[in-house]
This record gives C-alpha cells, structure tokens and sequence, in this order.
C-alpha cells in the first residue's frame, strides 16, 4: 500500500504499559538518572555513570557483536524523542520502531538514528539487521520497494551539518516519526528525513541503545524523554493480537547445508518476527523439547525434522493432538512430513491433511517449476519460480481432498521415476498417476480441520540454500501466518533480504565437501 510523500496517515502507537505523561507538556522521561529501570542489556557493557546510561567497551572488555540496551516499558509506534548523548571514540545509535533478533540476546535489528566520532555518519537513517542504508546525512529520501532509497531532496549539506555537532561533547538528539514519515535532527538541525514505501517497513517496535563493536568506545546518554504523538483508537483500530510460534528442530542428519533444521528454523523465525511485528517465535533445537510448558501460549507449531519411523513426533502425538484440538496450527516442513502409516498417518490426517506414506509416496531430486498458483491467502506475493530440491510427491492425502488445498503442484519430469521400486523410490501406484494419468502432484498444501483448525504441509528445503528464494520462503512465512489464524498482508509476509551470512549462520558442524564453491552459491540465488 504505496503512499505519496508527505501525506502520511498518523496509522500507529505506543502499545504495553500505560504512560503517565506529564499533562503540560505530554512528555515522559524514561530514564531516572541514577538507575537502568526499565532498561535491559549487557551489565559488562552498560551502567549508569554520572547521571547517564552509559555503554563502553574497552580492549581488555570488547564486543563481540554489536550489542544493545533495550527499552521494556513499551514499544512505539508514533512518537517523538528527546535526549542528549555523547560520544568518545567508535560509533553508537539509537533504535526505534524495531525488533529483537530472535536466536541472540540483547541484539536488535530497525531503524538506527546513527551516532560515530567520525565525520560522515551522525544523523543518517540507518537499518540495523534491516536493509541496511536508508537516508544518508543531508538527504531526504523515498525508500521504495526491496528497500531501495532515491532522493528526491535535501534537507542541508552533510559538512555544514557537521560542523554542528559537538566532538566528545553533549549534543541533542530529536528523532520524530509519524505514520511511515521519520525526520532526525542534532542540535535543531535536521540531517535526514525519509519516508518509507517499503513492504518491510515497521510501523512499530522497540528503542535501543547501541555500543558497537570494534576499537574501545564510550557512548552516554541523559535527558532521555518521549512524546507519544498517536491518535486515540478505537477498538476497530487496535493492534493484532500477538501470536506465538514454536518452532521444533530436529537432530542434525545428513550432508553438509543439507536437513539444516537448527538452522533453517532460526532463520525463519528471525525472519517471521522481522516482518511481522504481532508475531513472537520459540525455537526448539535439536530434538523435541524436554520443557513440558515449552507450547504454552502457541497459537502454531511448525516442525523440521528427520521423519519415517524414528519422527521426533511418535512419541508425543497425543500432546500434538491436544494442541491441534486447541485450534494451534501444525505445520511440517520436508522430512517431517513422513510417518508410518496407521494411527500417526491418521493424526497426520487430520492435522496438516496429508503425509509421505513409504511404499506410496517418492522422494527424488528434480526441479519443480511452479507457474501458475492458486488464490489462497498463502500465495500472496508469492512469484512464479523454480527450486531444485527432493521434491517429495504422490503424498497420502485426506480422501477427496477434503479440506485440503493444494498450493504448489507440478508435473514431475519421467526421469523421477528410473530408480527400482523400493519404500521410497518407486512403486506402481506413482507410476499410474505420473507416467500415465499425467497427474500434476502436490508438493506443498494447505489443511482446514472441521474444528477451524489449519495446518500445513512442504516437502521441499532438503538444501539449505533454497531459502535464498524469495518465493520459495514467502511460502513457507505465509503459511505459518496462516496456520496461526492470522491475516497474511495482501502482498504476503514482507520479504526481509537473506544473504549468503544469513544462510549459513547456525549450520550443523558438518565438514564441508572439497571443491565447496561459497560464491557460486551466492551467485545462483543471487544472495549478497
């Protein structure tokens, strides 16, 4: 929902705690001056210091990482903010409107208004975990779709502004932002604005303060005071309700960057909390969890794992059950998708409305192509594409399809279909509806139980690097909003830009296979 500049619904607030703002100036202060109140981080990094918050790192105690002390007495939404800061040596910033990345504590990702001792960065907007440059210093910029900044002014000349700033002194800092329209300024003069057309963009969030990593650094902050410039809503107008997501992630198996459940759980829950602010995610690694509240609360669960007889699942079916009857979405991505026929089939079933049966279904490597889409809230956005995977298909499905939509289906190629007969290769069955029927089959698919519950099946991401595909993971982010009962935006779940780091942060310790080529990977999903 594209909007031109300068005419900017006032769309959102500060939700959680009830302020108390001050009636004659409706400003709050949230820092007391002699405590970290309220205010959550690193204590080796942070502590109060003469009447300031105060972050540092020294060479003796540095970072490893950028790291973050987070505001906990609310998000914001439409706000202005107030504070004095100074800076000695390094860089720092300020966070707003954003979000916690979900596998690191006390790191944050959003909009940064930026800090350093330097020359060039104080005043530019920028995207911490979150598109990375958004306005530099003197610009006044429209960001456009994929995160793309253009210019369309200036709001000063970047040395000038400069010239204003104060080194190793106190200097003000006064960010405003109203609906999607952010305007920075030190000492009164303004070094960027921007207004953000983005799908990405966040019209909520947390505030942080940043000490950066790399050479020692003091940063302090004081005076730090907030303004809440939202309208009062009507109920119609409230904020989603929060939904919680428990992602279980099986025991690594199988070759390097390949059944990557750690891995490739963490990087879709990190992306789903991103783009979808209303959302929180719970990740279980390595094997079904042993805290038995660790489902407390999930409107979806969505399990990646190794399948077949030794599922994660088999022996808690009846806790699975449960939660399903509950109305908690159920998803199962790949592997997770088989089990033994007979009463986990049937749970299946029911469930997510099919799985892989041995002797019926198949598993070769091929790429499926997927042209034409269905209208279903779970292909919003979602792009024609292509993905060479272990595309698993012939699926035992609900009979008659009841309640189940198929979400990307294709016809496999002949040569899927050489290997002997075997519970996973072949079999008479496949061969009628493929070779002969010319039945297109179902490679992912939506469920609706009789009792409104919802779940989800994909027999892709044998390949880790298939999440470089915008298509292929809006799918799978879709889904899982769907699953949860939660309206997926018209366009899909924003698409957050994953990089080659992205992909292969949290892989299993697998030796990597000689000749591994890093680049030709980045290269074919086209990854930075």
């Amino acid at each position: 929902m594209m909007r031109v500049l300068g005419v900017l619904a006032l769309l959102i607030g500060i939700s959680g705690p009830a302020w108390s703002a001050d009636a004659e100036s409706d400003w709050i202060t949230i820092f007391d001056g002699k405590t970290l109140d309220g205010w959550d981080g690193n204590p080796d990094f942070w502590r109060v210091e003469d009447g300031a918050i105060t972050g540092q790192t020294t060479a003796e105690k540095p970072t490893v990482g950028n790291t973050f002390l987070i505001w906990r007495k609310g998000d914001v939404g439409d706000f202005e903010l107030k504070c004095e800061y100074k800076l000695i040596g390094g860089n720092s910033g300020i966070q707003y409107r954003s979000f916690e990345l979900p596998d690191k504590k006390w790191v944050v990702g959003g909009y940064q208004a930026d800090i350093e001792a330097g020359d060039n960065f104080s005043g530019i907007l920028y995207g911490e975990h979150f598109r990375g440059m958004l306005a530099k210093r003197g610009e006044r910029v429209l960001i456009k779709e994929g995160g793309k900044p253009d210019v369309v002014g200036r709001v000063g000349d970047s040395a000038e502004i400069q010239a204003k700033i104060k080194k190793e002194d106190w200097n003000e800092y006064h960010i405003t932002a109203k609906g999607y329209h952010f305007i920075q300024r030190i000492n009164g003069v303004v070094t960027c604005e921007a207004t953000d057309e983005d799908s990405q963009r966040r019209d909520r969030g947390i505030l942080a303060l940043q000490v950066h990593q790399g050479p020692p650094m003091k940063v302090q902050f004081r005076n730090i005071r907030l303004k809440n410039l939202d309208a009062p809503k009507s109920d119609s107008a409230a904020a989603p309700a929060k939904k919680k997501v428990v992602f279980v992630a099986g025991r690594p198996s199988h070759g390097f960057a390949d059944h990557e459940h750690n891995a490739g759980c963490l990087l879709l829950a990190r992306l789903l909390e991103q783009a979808m602010p209303n959302f929180e995610t719970k990740v279980c690694l390595n094997g079904w969890p042993e805290d038995p509240n660790a489902f407390d609360g999930a409107d979806a669960v969505v399990m990646f794992s190794d399948g077949g007889g030794g599922h994660m699942v088999i022996p808690h079916l009846e806790q699975v059950d449960k939660l399903a009857k509950k109305g908690v979405g159920v998803a199962c991505l790949h592997y997770a998708v088989e089990v033994p026929a007979g009463e986990p089939g049937n749970r299946f079933l029911d469930w997510i409305g099919g799985y892989f049966e041995a002797n019926w279904s198949v598993n070769p490597f091929w790429t499926a192509e997927f042209n034409k889409l269905p209208e279903h809230p779970i292909t919003r956005g979602v792009e024609p594409f292509a993905a060479n995977d272990e595309w698993y298909y012939h699926m035992r499905f609900r009979e008659n399809m009841d309640g189940v939509t198929p979400i990307l289906s294709a016809l496999p190629p002949a040569d899927t279909l050489t290997r002997p007969d075997g519970p996973h290769s072949n079999n008479p069955h496949v061969r009628a509806a493929v070779l002969e029927r010319k039945e297109p089959q179902h490679l992912a698919w939506a469920a609706e139980r009789p009792d409104g519950g919802r779940g989800f099946g994909f027999t892709g991401c044998h390949p880790q690097w298939n999440w470089g595909i915008p298509s292929f993971r809006k799918v799978v982010l879709n889904a899982i909003v769907w699953i949860a009962k939660c309206d997926v935006p018209p366009n899909g779940v924003p698409d957050v830009a994953v990089s080659m780091e992205d992909l292969e942060k949290n892989l299993d310790p697998k030796p990597r296979p000689k000749g591994f080529d890093r680049e030709a990977i980045r290269e074919k999903y086209g990854v930075r």
